[in-house]
């Protein structure tokens, strides 16, 4: 019988840690590459090799793989952003897939590096194969449902976020009243959140989706407990996510904390 391998590229956040606990009870062999600063060091406790590199070391994931003979691999978890103009070692590989790229986009850049990857035998699978259960399932899970107001507000985050997406800026916006009150950059959802919460005065609308072009494989929006809590403090009262493309962390603990706390959460479909 052959040995089950697969290989992770791992960002920060738990997901890399929930993905390898289910696929350790699968009979998987875990092959990790972990990056510098960003994944969680917890991650060498739950695979069988890991690999610590820094960002843009690209020749180092393939040489990694290839040496572990995997030929296929999973990509999940957050990458800081801001990180990348300061916390960076490109070799020779990720400066050619820079040079070729029109622009630096997160989408293109993951795309650019999942086409690497794939030229050289390493088939990326989606990083929800494992984990369907995780996936937004459409309808409102909350006691509290979105008040009319929030209704049409909705609809016009729905829009503004599917546009921003559309030209890869980010997957969530902030809205209330009518208006929007923040967009999504290079500063993260969280940020987002505090800056139109605070604007919103108790009336604000967070809504994230997939972008329009978005590959769910490696990129895919997630939720979970922080988003709540963070949402709290910026007081704003309806989350909306999109259903079957959303991942969802911490499920219950989330639904019973955005109940004591009035918010609503809805994943829809358009």
């Amino acid at each position: 019988m052959n040995t089950m391998r697969i290989g992770l590229i791992a960002g920060g956040g738990q997901f890399p840690i929930i993905f390898s606990k289910v696929a350790k009870s699968k009979g998987f062999v875990i092959y990790a590459i972990a990056y510098n600063n960003e994944t969680d060091p917890c991650l060498k406790e739950h695979v069988d090799t890991i690999e610590w590199i820094h960002l843009g070391q690209i020749k180092r994931i393939i040489k990694f793989f290839k040496k572990n003979a995997v030929s296929q691999a999973v990509m999940m978890g957050a990458i800081t952003k801001t990180r990348m103009f300061s916390d960076v070692r490109p070799d020779i590989k990720a400066i050619s897939l820079i040079a070729g790229m029109r622009h630096t986009h997160d989408d293109g850049l993951l795309r650019g590096l999942v086409a690497f990857l794939e030229k050289e035998g390493i088939e990326i699978k989606p990083s929800t194969f494992l984990l369907p259960d995780l996936l937004a399932q459409k309808g409102c899970w909350t006691k509290r449902r979105p008040t009319r107001s929030e209704k049409n507000d909705i609809e016009l985050g729905w829009r503004v976020a599917k546009e921003i997406g559309r030209l890869d800026i980010g997957q969530c916006v902030v809205v209330g009243g009518g208006s929007v009150l923040a967009v999504e950059a290079i500063d993260g959802t969280d940020a987002t959140i505090m800056r139109g919460g605070g604007l919103g005065k108790g009336t604000a609308v967070v809504v994230k989706v997939c972008k329009p072009k978005q590959d769910i494989r490696f990129d895919i929006p997630a939720i979970g407990v922080r988003t709540i809590k963070t949402m709290h403090e910026a007081g704003a009262g309806v989350l909306v996510v999109e259903a079957g493309k959303a991942i969802v962390f911490d499920r219950k603990e989330m639904i019973h904390m955005a109940d004591e706390y009035g918010i609503a959460v809805v994943a829809m479909e358009k």
